[in-house]
């Protein structure tokens, strides 16, 4: 009687999962030609800026300064010392490597900073001393004019680069017939701090947070649809947010959030004082008076006091 049930029931249920299995293929096909296409047609494009972040606009956007100023980035390494999870990517780190030049990138993009090239320093003093070796030889050659000092120094680095620090999904199954979802964030953080070339005080510290998505959708069947004949298939998507294109909203975001924090404690000048009152800045304000509430909250100690210096930048 049990026996009779099941083959009642499966020949109930075989034409649904006939058309479950016919919309999974389909919609299969349907990805699978819309994803090649779509790899097709970026074969042929040409190379383009690469895009900018929620942050750009906040950064471009912000009030002109009283005067520019002069800034030196030796160096923002990766200190996580972190390499990717998968095991063919053994000696590729999980990070860019190549965030000093976001960094410069960002200040220019800020039109808040004037800087100087140190990360390639040896090149330049390299290429002053062919010329004047060029003077001696002719009378009538160009002189060189001194480098220009920076002012400030901004140092700092990638510290932390946290895997799976969140993960989840959900699927279901009937019957050899299935879908799934899951979900994972990751999450860069860095610092990012201002220091006076006249006494190494450091005049401004910052950390940013940004997290990483990944997100997967898949769907599959495998089912025995007669005593011989196995149907299998499987679609999925996956999307990853691009980890260059994080740090690099990580890094401006810290280059603004350290000059607010700088013109707040008065370390340089806005052109327009009445700017202080923009959105822009009071909600950078805002953002920074509420992580002080957290950490006050948590009971935190209290950063020391040290005396103000006159700032010779930003005048």
């Amino acid at each position: 009687m049990n026996q009779r049930k099941n083959h009642r029931l499966q020949a109930r249920l075989r034409p649904l999962l006939g058309t479950i299995a016919g919309v999974l293929l389909l919609s299969g096909c349907s990805v699978l030609d819309t994803q090649r296409q779509a790899v097709l047609d970026a074969r042929g494009q040409p190379a383009e800026l690469t895009p900018g972040t929620g942050m750009s606009r906040d950064l471009a956007s912000l009030p002109p300064p009283k005067g520019k100023i002069a800034a030196a980035v030796y160096g923002f390494r990766d200190q996580t010392g972190q390499y990717k999870p998968t095991p063919d990517s053994s000696f590729s780190t999980a990070v860019t490597q190549g965030a000093a030049s976001l960094l410069i990138k960002a200040m220019m993009d800020s039109n808040w900073f004037i800087p100087v090239e140190r990360e390639g320093l040896q090149n330049v003093l390299t290429e002053r001393r062919i010329v004047r070796a060029l003077d001696t030889q002719q009378a009538n050659g160009a002189n060189l004019v001194g480098l220009l000092p920076a002012s400030i120094l901004l140092e700092g680095g990638i510290i932390t680069y946290e895997t799976n620090v969140r993960t989840g999904g959900a699927g279901a199954r009937y019957m050899g017939v299935g879908a799934s979802e899951e979900y994972r964030t990751d999450q860069v953080t860095l610092n990012l701090r201002a220091v006076d070339i006249r006494t190494s005080q450091i005049l401004v510290s910052t950390s940013t947070t940004k997290t990483i998505y990944s997100y997967k959708l898949s769907a599959d069947v495998f089912r025995f649809v007669s005593f011989k004949r196995l149907l299998e298939g499987e679609i999925g998507y996956t999307r990853n947010e691009p980890a260059q294109l994080c740090v690099q909203e990580a890094i401006e975001a810290a280059l603004v959030n350290l000059i607010v924090q700088g013109v707040k404690d008065n370390h340089w000048s806005l052109k327009n004082p009445e700017d202080m009152n923009s959105p822009l800045l009071q909600h950078y304000l805002a953002t920074q008076n509420r992580w002080l509430d957290k950490a006050d909250e948590g009971r935190l100690p209290q950063p020391l006091e040290v005396p103000a210096i006159p700032p010779p930048y930003g005048s």
